[in-house]
């Protein structure tokens, strides 16, 4: 075979190669393919698989985010005790501030000194006897423990000390995941500011001295007593009584006081005229009564929010967040409402009559801030705020003498907001028969006690000062200064 029959020969041959491999290349292509589904399917059914694992250890990871240990519980609860105690104990400047700007300018400097006076005798009076008389060995009864000097227990003091352990002081407390001294800070300048109420009511004429001797026995055994009954777990609570933030059991106490003392200590000299006329004695300073006002509304955030008791769970920062909320917006409605009223029935909108307003909602909310209907909280606002600009001309009709609208904001209100819960409560617990039960048994104590105590010190050393010395201003009489110097007489020295 010649070279060129080779040449051709292996040409030939390397294109029968070609042409197999070119038909056999479909069915490789076809085996390819078809093995490849069963890979994918594989592999979508692993990843399936693995995305499944993932969520549930994401979902077991939140769970375990969302339940805190219970030293964490235990410190998240402390801390809401102390923030809110601290909110509360900031509504004394906003009482002295109140109050300071609706007395005239004459009585400024003495206000100030009795509201900062009596913001430190419920301290020590409540840690010398209040607290163990309100929540010490109640167990359903009338009053509490007589033990004087409330300090923290041995196992929380071994806690920090390091000689002991949390469980130990749980156990020690009854369960309680929190520290005790914070829920005394916080339970003790709910009591000071019962007695700021009384303040601006007896303002201008009422002796500094016996009035911190009234405010000495309020904050040391009256208001102790009655509050043990509810919040010490007493017959009141027993009973299903409901005051969620102390409607009743802080301000309409402080409105019974004062509503008593105004009457025995009489109205001041030239306020009610022949006929029934009513003289106007408009206070000195309007823009520092509005600070006032807002001061006392931020610090109604913790006196509301506090009251949840607790912030160691999702369940207990959702309640909170609620009760903020309802605090909120009764107080705008109170506000608004006594606008509107004032302007419908005096031709004119009244800042005082609004500033109280706003304080009426915050009194009105305070004893069922929890309804989880905001609408409610708007309603139950607006009618406490109405209820103020019908009540304060009502009590000059009695020829009662409230300086600051006190009674009216904290009494009158502080019974509606009770009566409140009875009606849009939830709780089949809580019936208003009941609320209206706490409301008198309540209001019955303080009236007979306080008139007790007042009349007591009017029979030994007097309650109110002279007329002289009432036209010549307790600042100079019971102080010795001026508020404002450069003002008043002694703008004559300057």
């Amino acid at each position: 075979m010649k070279w060129f029959d080779l040449k051709y020969l292996g040409v030939l041959v390397a294109a029968l190669l070609i042409s197999a491999f070119a038909a056999a290349g479909p069915a490789y292509a076809q085996t390819d393919t078809a093995e490849e589904p069963a890979t994918e399917e594989a592999a979508t059914e692993e990843a399936a698989t693995e995305e499944a694992a993932a969520e549930e250890a994401a979902a077991e990871e939140t769970v375990e985010l969302t339940t805190v240990s219970l030293e964490s519980a235990f410190v998240f609860n402390t801390f809401a005790f102390l923030v809110s105690g601290f909110l509360v104990m900031w509504m004394a400047a906003g009482f002295a501030m109140l109050e300071s700007g609706l007395v005239r300018s004459k009585n400024t400097a003495a206000i100030c000194l009795k509201n900062i006076a009596l913001y430190s005798i419920a301290g020590i009076m409540y840690y010398l006897i209040g607290y163990d008389l309100m929540y010490t060995d109640v167990d359903g009864g009338y009053i509490g423990s007589l033990s004087l000097l409330y300090n923290p227990a041995q196992t929380e003091l071994d806690l920090i000390n390091g000689e002991g352990t949390l469980e130990a002081l749980l156990i020690a407390d009854g369960g309680a995941a929190y520290s005790s001294m914070s829920d005394w800070f916080f339970q003790m300048v709910f009591v000071a500011t019962a007695a700021s109420i009384v303040s601006g009511t007896l303002a201008e004429r009422i002796k500094v001295w016996p009035f911190l001797v009234f405010v000495v026995i309020l904050t040391g055994v009256l208001y102790p007593i009655q509050g043990s009954w509810t919040w010490g777990s007493g017959w009141l609570y027993e009973m299903g009584f409901s005051d969620f933030a102390g409607s009743t059991i802080v301000h309409s106490v402080g409105g019974w006081a004062a509503l008593t003392g105004a009457i025995i200590l009489g109205a001041r000299t030239g306020k009610y005229g022949p006929g029934g006329a009513v003289n106007p004695m408009p206070g000195a300073n309007l823009p520092l009564a509005t600070l006032g006002t807002f001061i006392l509304w931020l610090g109604w955030f913790g006196f509301n929010g506090g009251s949840q008791l607790a912030l160691g769970s999702a369940a207990d920062a959702s309640a909170m967040a609620i009760v903020y909320v309802n605090t909120n917006l009764a107080a705008a409605a109170g506000v608004v409402a006594a606008m509107a009223l004032s302007q419908i029935l005096y031709g004119k909108m009244d800042l005082t009559l609004v500033l109280n307003g706003a304080i009426a909602g915050l009194v009105s909310i305070t004893a069922g801030p929890d309804l989880q209907n905001h609408l409610y909280a708007i309603l139950i606002g607006a009618i406490g705020g109405a209820l103020v600009v019908v009540s304060v001309p009502l009590l000059d009709k009695l020829k009662i003498d409230d300086v600051v609208g006190a009674i009216s904001a904290h009494l009158v209100a502080g019974i509606w907001g009770t009566l409140a819960v009875g009606i849009f409560s939830s709780n089949e617990d809580v019936s208003i028969v009941t609320q209206a039960i706490g409301i008198v048994a309540i209001g019955a104590f303080v009236v007979v006690t306080s008139a007790i105590v007042w009349l007591a010190l009017k029979a030994t050393i007097g309650l109110r000062v002279s007329d002289e010395e009432e036209d010549a201003g307790l600042d100079k009489i019971e102080l010795g200064l001026e508020a404002y110097p450069e003002f008043g007489q002694g703008s004559q020295r300057i």
